[in-house]
């Protein structure tokens, strides 16, 4: 997975745009990085609270649609349920169906008890416990959909069966064979990213510009759900010698100018308070997860095919199929869509394509109705 070391997950702008994705501008005109708020792509937002003998923890998710099947999103690690956002327009104006976007633990606005036991177990455990939470004993027909290590989670949980209403299974460029290729040179990737980022515009830039997400409409509104605010300077996401290396660099461009350089680099020192306070930093320390990333992955593949329901594989390129992935392919077990010219948050980068995939796909098993005209497009594979 040539892509999976760029982004280990990780879309639209206000209702008028005319053209999704808003990469495309005119020349001279200046890019819009500021930030857009999940109401415009989802039509509620919900904490859910899931209680046991031990305590209680709460699930944020995001939701759309009143009738169809359920499609329960899993965000990959380090983003959130707002990476689904555009593609949540872009299938609800195709199909009827519900939407229920999850922040899985450890993630996005989710609080739990103990946020650092990532494992496949304990997430596929609440995944399970949300659809119980909000559904009770007659969950409706709910299809998993999940991107990276939301689809590895995906699938955990379909073969632990703890969705009992399960009628389909969707991963997103995630195959174990290359999924555990790439983890080699995670924690590279990882290092090399910014530690901070002066405001949420400059992260969503830098998310655009770095190629971790293609479409900037994306970015817009799911950057937001991947860093925070820096609680300051003493805090561990934000150590003092970060602070002050911002500090000096723009004094060095202060002190180009003719005159007022020491007045200047004094009146950076007095606003270095200001500026530790809008510091934004990553919302969960991935590197610290290592641990967990190789039950995520081995054995994916097997346990993927071994799944009952129908199933999806979404793949940025067709290099990515692994030995048992391709046989499986070839033997009819799944249904396979390549969408070229995607980064590996495909859901990100090309949200219609995705969403006419998984349309099809639900219309062709029957398990929904086309709306507005929609017509599958994708051959099936």
């Amino acid at each position: 997975m040539k892509d999976f070391h760029k982004s280990i997950t990780v879309s639209r702008c206000p209702t008028g745009s005319s053209k999704r994705g808003g990469n495309h501008r005119s020349p001279g005109r200046k890019r819009d990085f500021s930030p857009v708020l999940w109401n415009q792509y989802f039509e509620s937002m919900e904490d859910v609270v899931v209680e046991n003998e031990t305590g209680k923890d709460t699930f944020r998710i995001y939701k759309s649609g009143s009738e169809g099947p359920v499609l329960l999103l899993l965000h990959g690690g380090g983003h959130s349920a707002l990476s689904w956002a555009v593609f949540t327009s872009a299938i609800i104006n195709r199909i009827q169906c519900r939407i229920v976007a999850l922040d899985l633990r450890g993630h996005g606005e989710t609080k739990v008890r103990n946020p650092e036991d990532l494992s496949a177990e304990t997430m596929s455990k609440d995944v399970g416990n949300v659809v119980e939470a909000l559904y009770g004993d007659l969950p409706p027909p709910i299809m998993l959909i999940g991107h990276s290590m939301g689809g590895a989670i995906a699938v955990h949980t379909a073969a632990a069966n703890l969705v009992p209403s399960l009628l389909g299974l969707c991963m997103i460029d995630v195959v174990e064979g290359t999924a555990m290729d790439a983890l080699n040179s995670m924690q590279n990737f990882l290092r090399s990213r910014p530690k901070t980022f002066k405001s949420l515009e400059n992260a969503i830039e830098w998310s655009v510009k770095s190629g971790q997400i293609r479409n900037l409409e994306s970015a817009r509104v799911s950057m937001v759900g991947q860093v925070k605010q820096c609680e300051g300077a003493a805090s561990p996401e934000c150590p003092k010698a970060i602070v002050e290396g911002i500090i000096e660099e723009e004094e060095e461009e202060e002190d180009d100018d003719e005159g007022g350089g020491s007045v200047n680099k004094r009146k950076k020192e007095d606003d270095t308070e200001t500026k530790k306070e809008h510091l934004y930093t990553w919302r969960i320390e991935l590197a610290k997860t290592e641990k967990y990333w190789d039950g995520w992955f081995r054995g994916l593949s097997n346990l993927f095919l071994s799944c009952p329901t129908p199933k999806l594989l979404l793949l940025a390129g067709v290099d990515r199929l692994d030995k048992d992935l391709t046989i499986g392919q070839m033997q009819g077990k799944f249904q396979m869509q390549v969408l070229p010219q995607c980064g590996h948050a495909v859901h990100e980068d090309a949200p219609d394509k995705v969403a006419e995939a998984v349309a099809t796909f639900l219309i062709r098993h029957r398990f929904t109705e086309p709306i507005g005209g929609f017509q599958c497009v994708f051959p099936a594979c």
